[in-house]
């Protein structure tokens, strides 16, 4: 498949670069403080992360408009589309090393809850650069551009991907909440098998060649 970059106006429909602010201080506590694992490893809040103020500050204040938020990571080695999700509201992810973004629209999302993965796109996310990923963009872990793999910063509103508190009845487009502010779609060749996984992905479990 055709790698772009979020650079490209194919992009705009999913999400926008995020251009003017100093990205240096939380990058380099990336490094500092979160590990670089042989899978996939995503926590959305970390206290290293979230105490970097100057890029906090840029971040709630400015980006998300004064809503609280949460800056966590994910990172590892992946190189498989295996689900999408979506949230409610805008994720920023903040490229530490090159990696790669599938994507898709909410929009294309069917009545009965599929979506066929042949409308996934992917970008590359040069290191250092921060995208918004929209409430509409579907997405999930990004893939490694590299051999050693990828780290990315994920920043979102306070409380997002955490656990459910009450009970509900998996039916409708809640048989794809998975966490707070999290609808997720999995494929059924990616090895998920978490308890309420909804399979709803149609055709190939887009993977990349090494």
């Amino acid at each position: 498949m055709e790698i772009k970059c979020v650079c490209d106006s194919a992009f705009q429909k999913y999400g926008r670069v995020i251009k003017g602010y100093d990205w240096a201080p939380l990058l380099d506590a990336m490094n500092k403080y979160t590990p670089l694992p042989d899978d996939v490893a995503y926590v959305p809040s970390v206290p290293e992360l979230e105490a970097v103020a100057s890029t906090k500050k840029i971040l709630e204040d400015e980006v998300y408009g004064e809503l609280p938020i949460e800056i966590g990571y994910c990172n590892g080695k992946n190189y498989a589309l295996n689900a999408l999700e979506y949230h409610r509201s805008s994720e920023v992810d903040i490229a530490v090393t090159d990696l790669i973004i599938m994507v898709g629209m909410q929009q294309d999302i069917t009545d009965d809850y599929t979506y066929d993965t042949s409308k996934v796109e992917l970008f590359r996310v040069p290191a250092g650069t921060a995208v918004e990923l929209y409430a509409t963009c579907l997405h999930y872990a990004p893939c490694s551009a590299n051999p050693e793999g990828f780290r990315c910063v994920i920043v979102l509103p306070k409380g997002t991907n955490v656990d459910l508190k009450k009970p509900f009845e998996r039916k409708g487009e809640n048989a794809l909440l998975t966490a707070n502010n999290k609808w997720r779609i999995c494929h059924k060749d990616s090895g998920i098998t978490d308890e309420g996984a909804y399979f709803g992905l149609i055709g190939e479990n887009i993977t990349l060649e090494h």
